[in-house]
């Protein structure tokens, strides 16, 4: 019988043969090993060029998407007060009297 850091080490040491990608991966999830550090990334998926580039496009879509959120979330500014001329008027009344 096999426990679960048995397995985990197992799998730590490295790629198991007897296993197929899917079985290794599955047990990966399940156990919770990661892939040794000296493991090199398989590429996951293979796209053509018009996938990269519809892909681009909406990664492009997001961020502009991101940083406009950002920039609406962001307080407004205050308007700095300006003079009135009605009220200038009125200050120099009152201060007449």
């Amino acid at each position: 019988m096999v426990t679960e850091q048995a397995g985990q080490s197992a799998l730590r040491r490295g790629a198991a043969p007897e296993l197929d990608a899917t079985e290794e991966r599955a047990l990966r999830m399940r156990l919770g090993a990661s892939l040794p550090l000296s493991a090199r990334l398989e590429r996951i998926a293979v796209a053509t060029d018009a996938e990269i580039e519809l892909l681009a496009y909406e990664i492009e879509g997001f961020l502009k998407l991101k940083a406009r959120r950002a920039s609406a979330a962001a307080p407004a500014r205050t308007a700095t007060p300006t003079a009135s001329r009605t009220k200038e008027k009125i200050v120099r009344a009152l201060r007449r009297k």
